[in-house]
């Protein structure tokens, strides 16, 4: 399978191949064929039926509305008015920024049981072939998993090859939060895998939260497994370009702004991951304290400057890493601008020691994992620079909240 995450090794020419092809078909397709249409889906369904509905014979507010606002409303409900909006509109309660945390985790628990249903239903289809019927068992299944005790679904999206948010600790009483932001081939199914578990969210969220409850024992720390945004398939024209990652972007920072509280957020950006969070990083809030990337083909610009962000800019890559060999550029749209690691880029670079390749950033055990988890929780001066000059500790101080 050929994609920026898996590929074991991506030579020059074949990139610069990748590159041209993308030139022709835009030449001969235009740039509107990028583009994903999509009818409408369960959860434009529940938003839209949320947009007729009353409760106390009031009309509902408007589902895109400010954080705060919808805060201030689900607030305003008694609990039977809570769990009724649950029960009649939970995918569009399970996605709404600015409704309680702990009521999403509730909404996308119904959500996931109805969508289990569809999948259950799908497998005995017959106008399902064979290969239409193990899909829809796979999803079924990934439904099961999701809806274990104890999981925390902050975000769930059945369309298509679907959308999902995990959180590991507690949101609300969190002194630091990390989000773990992740690349290429992300969706529901490979959200999570047994082989090869740390090159997968859940996986990359579970290790990076026990690693920060290492790094600080007293600091009490959230991450969440942010895979809700649409990640492109494969070495292709999505990978290539920012359009997915604009679309990202917009759904990362309003994740960012409705989180509870005001305590700092990192990012942990990985491949395709970075684009995401370089074309984010000037609209992100300023409680964002830290952006760190790893295994980045580029953050759309050529200095770490021109994010135009208050956040410490972090770089990290594996010397096995292929992502490497992948040109450096940005033209006519195509590729995703300077090499974040290399000295004139400008951001703090980091050791990777022990992370062996592309996929292996969160690995238990690696500096790349110590580095993160040193940042999640504020421990500024314990992270170990790519250099021995210490250069990426120059000007900070901090250590882990007590």
């Amino acid at each position: 399978m050929t994609s920026f995450d898996t590929t074991p090794q991506l030579n020059v020419w074949r990139a610069l191949l990748a590159l041209a092809v993308v030139f022709v078909m835009l030449a001969t397709t235009g740039w509107t064929a990028l583009r994903n249409q999509r009818g409408d889906t369960p959860l434009q369904a529940s938003l839209s039926a949320w947009e007729h509905g009353r409760i106390g014979g009031h009309r509902l507010p408007d589902p895109q509305s400010q954080p705060t606002k919808l805060a201030r409303f689900f607030a305003s409900l008694t609990e039977r008015d809570r769990a009724s909006l649950v029960r009649e509109y939970p995918l569009a309660v399970g996605n709404m920024n600015g409704a309680p945390v702990e009521l999403r985790y509730r909404a996308n628990r119904v959500a996931l049981g109805q969508a289990r249903k569809v999948e259950r239903k799908r497998m005995h289809d017959s106008r399902l072939t064979r290969a239409g019927k193990h899909e829809a068992a796979r999803r079924m299944h990934r439904f099961d998993d999701l809806m274990e005790k104890g999981r925390h679904i902050l975000a769930f999206d059945p369309e298509g090859s679907g959308r999902v948010a995990q959180v590991f600790g507690d949101l609300r009483e969190a002194d630091r939060v990390s989000v773990v932001v992740p690349g290429v081939d992300t969706d529901l199914l490979t959200f999570q895998r047994t082989q090869r578990k740390y090159s997968a969210p859940v996986g990359m969220a579970e290790s990076l939260y026990a690693a920060e409850r290492t790094a600080s024992p007293a600091t009490r720390t959230a991450v969440i497994a942010w895979a809700d945004y649409t990640a492109p398939s494969g070495l292709g024209i999505d990978s290539a370009t920012a359009m997915r990652a604009e679309e990202g972007a917009v759904r990362l920072n309003a994740l960012v702004r409705a989180l509870p509280g005001s305590t700092p957020v990192s990012l942990f950006c990985h491949s395709y991951g970075s684009v995401v969070c370089g074309v984010a990083a000037h609209s992100l809030p300023g409680r964002v304290s830290d952006i760190a990337v790893a295994g980045s083909p580029g953050m759309r610009v050529e200095r770490a400057a021109q994010l135009h962000t208050t956040a410490r800019v972090w770089a990290m890559r594996d010397a096995d890493d292929w992502i490497q060999d992948v040109p450096y550029l940005e033209v006519g749209g195509l590729g995703h601008g300077a090499d974040p690691v290399s000295t004139g880029f400008g951001a703090r670079v980091l050791s990777a020691q022990g992370a062996k390749g592309h996929a292996g950033y969160f690995e238990p055990g690696t500096a790349s994992l110590m580095n993160f988890a040193e940042i999640g929780v504020g421990a500024y001066r314990s992270v170990h620079c790519a250099h021995e000059d210490g250069v990426c500790r120059t000007g900070l101080s901090g250590t882990a909240a007590a």
